[in-house]
């Protein structure tokens, strides 16, 4: 069995050191929305002839765990299955090479610079500055202090019924990026199964920071973030990232394809 080692110098299951040299995804050309918490988007995350590819080869669902923990999802992750998760990993090498971009010494880096760069500043970046912010905020927020890492989860969900319910996410995580894969012309976006940003009816429901889940019709849609071909959805944890897929309309048989990146807290 391999596993993923710390985020510095984590192990690829190829056996080998996960140092990416030449970068698959570009996260610089986000477009944000800042009210209520911060939600980007990025077009065209990989070069067309490698999405293809990865669109091709994304793992069977033979070999994903359902979950029907507040909503429902098929999942592929270091958690969930992970025997089948690192034999797909090993044995596909365009996969295998997101992953050590992924789990490699830049990636974190590389995200929080982009996000920066768009006026979103988490103090977690690795300079002494940024050690003491990150130390402050872990201590308010009741976190260990500890470092950051960069989770990987395959997931799909059903067009028929598929959803998550309302919800901010875990204490510690700090950044979400959920990566489509999907034919284009094979998702009609009438099924819906794009990500909602929403806020509560109720006031005294939107401060949320432990993440308590609501039901849709405690909530309001603020905007959406359609699910299309070869894009990257980003958000910011805060105590108001208030989120969901509303159940999809669409065909039993076709599934919501994503990669679930989370940068997060040790």
């Amino acid at each position: 069995m391999l596993e993923s080692t710390a985020q510095n110098g984590s192990q690829s299951p190829s056996g080998t050191t996960a140092r990416a040299t030449t970068r698959l995804m570009d996260f610089g050309r986000a477009q944000f929305e800042y009210e209520p918490f911060p939600i980007g988007l990025i077009r065209g995350i990989f070069e067309p002839s490698l999405y293809e590819r990865l669109v091709d080869t994304f793992p069977p669902i033979e070999i994903f765990r359902f979950m029907q923990n507040h909503g429902d999802k098929w999942s592929l992750s270091e958690l969930n299955n992970r025997d089948h998760y690192y034999q797909f990993l090993r044995t596909n090498d365009d996969w295998r090479r997101v992953y050590d971009e992924v789990k490699g010494s830049d990636f974190i880096p590389q995200v929080l610079e982009s996000l920066a760069r768009s006026k979103i500043e988490l103090g977690l970046t690795p300079s002494a500055h940024g050690r003491v912010l990150r130390k402050l905020r872990n201590l308010i927020l009741g976190r260990k202090s500890g470092g950051l890492r960069a989770r990987f989860e395959f997931s799909m969900m059903s067009a028929a019924g598929g959803n998550i319910l309302p919800h901010t996410d875990s204490p510690q995580k700090h950044i979400t990026l959920v990566l489509s894969f999907v034919r284009p012309g094979e998702w009609d976006q009438a099924w819906g199964g794009g990500t909602d940003r929403l806020r509560p009816l109720d006031p005294s429901d939107n401060f949320n920071f432990l993440n308590r889940y609501l039901r849709f019709d405690q909530v309001e849609t603020l905007g959406t973030m359609a699910y299309e071909p070869n894009q990257c959805v980003i958000f910011i944890k805060t105590f108001n990232s208030l989120h969901d897929v509303k159940p999809m309309t669409g065909p039993k048989e076709v599934m919501r394809r994503t990669l679930t990146l989370n940068i997060e807290s040790t």
